[in-house]
């Protein structure tokens, strides 16, 4: 039997044509895909949220501020003033002893400033702690931040979660 436009009767016109609109559309689902993903990343819109109520929202304000702070050149005083807000007072002289020891930052656990930055809720039930990636390039520091849970203050940074008794 010879299928329709095939003049040769050994189905060689039929298999050209399947194939042909075969190629044709997955050329058109790889051009459509890679539009697609090419649209994304050139223009959709971010959007970042939180709340003031939650601690993970906060741990993450003030990373992002106070990386911004000792980022940009005279940001000290607003780095100092930061770490008043969010710090309670005894972690703050537990911090200032760990500087003068490490002569590194506190907040940061480092000598210099992050290039990026993740906060992770890490659960708990009288606080919350927190898990704060710092990215330094193709590097990472990974630390554990607790906060109050009724004065939403960071009391503890480290490399390990507060013990708490």
């Amino acid at each position: 039997m010879i299928g329709a436009g095939d003049t040769t009767g050994n189905g060689t016109s039929r298999f050209r044509a399947t194939r042909r609109r075969t190629a044709v559309a997955v050329g058109l689902a790889l051009a459509l895909g890679l539009g697609v993903t090419a649209q994304a990343s050139a223009g959709s819109p971010r959007s970042v949220s939180g709340k003031p109520s939650d601690n993970i929202t906060r741990i993450a304000d003030f990373y992002g501020a106070y990386i911004d702070a000792v980022s940009d050149e005279g940001g000290g005083k607003l780095a100092d003033e930061l770490r008043k807000h969010y710090l309670t007072p005894a972690f703050q002289k537990e911090l200032a002893a760990w500087e003068d020891k490490n002569h590194g930052n506190g907040v940061l656990q480092a000598q210099n400033v992050p290039l990026a930055w993740k906060v992770t809720d890490n659960g708990t039930a009288n606080y919350t702690e927190a898990v704060v990636t710092l990215t330094w390039g193709d590097q990472t520091t990974k630390l554990i931040v607790d906060m109050t849970r009724g004065t939403h203050k960071i009391f503890h940074i480290g490399t390990t979660g507060a013990e708490v008794g």
